[in-house]
């Protein structure tokens, strides 16, 4: 089968199409053929290295990329669960969907209803749970609360945005340039800040009469996370769950203190999906505000599997409008 693999970290010059033996699943496993792979930037770091000390998201070399699937059963292991081959399924933080086939344990899973196209339920995967357990878990968003959202017009953001405003929330969010303003706007953003403009921490301020939002959701990372700390209300919370413009290195807790006693978190994905009852709700959720048309998922560009490297150009580039796929 054909993939993309890495033989050492590095940069998009890394991306290997390779021929590799097609696996085969053992008990509890599911032989999935592959239509889409979602990109997103935990493959970046893991191309990188940055995620070579990770104890979640392993990255032993060489390895096949990808943590984002969507596609057909074609085999199954014994003790599978209800799985049956031809059905649609989807799944996420299971490595190696840059590939014609890949092997996920049963229980990382989700069955794709007939109404979800399989590059929607593809893109609603990693995103769309990291968006879900950012607005309901990590901090649960409510009708008296604010949240400030950055990258607003990017795949995550307009997720986060629209699950926001679905639990009332009061939004605030930075775009970098105009048209992704108008992206923000049109996922229900209550106020956009053109951050390359403007200062942000600044129009937060403005925006809430001095007293900063309840919770800051930060996937740009070192670039930003000192003035989102600062963004906040006296005891709110940022979550930074990326980094597009590099990973944070470091907080001073005295730096919580000086900004009204908040408080500071830096998530994995794979922690709030952690059992396959989670899981599904969190994509029962997600499938279910989509089928109402509640939830509108914007696929931004689809590179062919062979274009990998381009793929990961463009999103460092900080180019995305949406999803990113790779057509398998």
């Amino acid at each position: 089968m054909k993939t993309i693999s890495i033989p050492a970290f590095g940069g998009p010059e890394q991306l290997k199409l390779l021929e590799l033996p097609q696996p085969r699943p053992a008990a509890g496993e599911v032989l999935v053929k592959l239509e889409y792979a979602g990109v997103n930037f935990i493959d970046v770091y893991m191309r990188s290295g940055q995620y070579a000390r990770s104890d979640t998201y392993k990255t032993p070399l060489p390895l096949t990329l990808g943590m984002e699937g969507g596609g057909t059963v074609a085999a199954i292991g014994t003790d599978a669960g209800e799985f049956k081959v031809g059905d649609r399924v989807a799944y996420c933080i299971v490595r190696g969907s840059y590939a014609e086939y890949a092997v996920v344990p049963a229980a990382r899973l989700v069955p794709v209803p007939p109404a979800v196209p399989l590059d929607v339920a593809t893109a609603l995967m990693l995103q769309g749970c990291t968006a879900h357990y950012l607005s309901h878990s990590a901090f649960t968003l409510t009708p008296d609360t604010s949240c400030l959202v950055h990258a607003a017009a990017g795949g995550v953001g307009q997720l986060l945005t629209q699950l926001a405003k679905l639990r009332g929330a009061t939004v605030l969010a930075t775009a970098g340039s105009a048209d992704k303003v108008e992206i923000a706007k049109a996922c229900g953003a209550d106020h956009v800040i053109l951050y390359r403009e403007t200062d942000f921490r600044e129009a937060v301020m403005q925006l809430t009469g001095g007293q900063g939002v309840n919770v800051v959701y930060d996937a740009v990372g070192k670039d930003t996370i000192h003035k989102s700390i600062r963004s906040l209300k006296k005891r709110g919370v940022c979550i930074n769950y990326g980094g597009a413009s590099g990973l944070v290195a470091s907080v001073e807790p005295l730096e919580l203190a000086e900004a009204g006693s908040v408080f500071f978190t830096r998530p994995h994905l794979a922690d709030y999906i952690a059992t396959a009852q989670e899981l599904r709700a969190r994509t029962g959720d997600l499938f279910a505000h989509y089928s109402a048309n509640k939830l509108k998922v914007t696929i931004d560009r689809v590179f062919a599997l062979s274009e990998a490297s381009e793929a990961h150009r463009y999103l460092e580039g900080r180019n995305s409008r949406g999803k990113i796929l790779l057509k398998i």
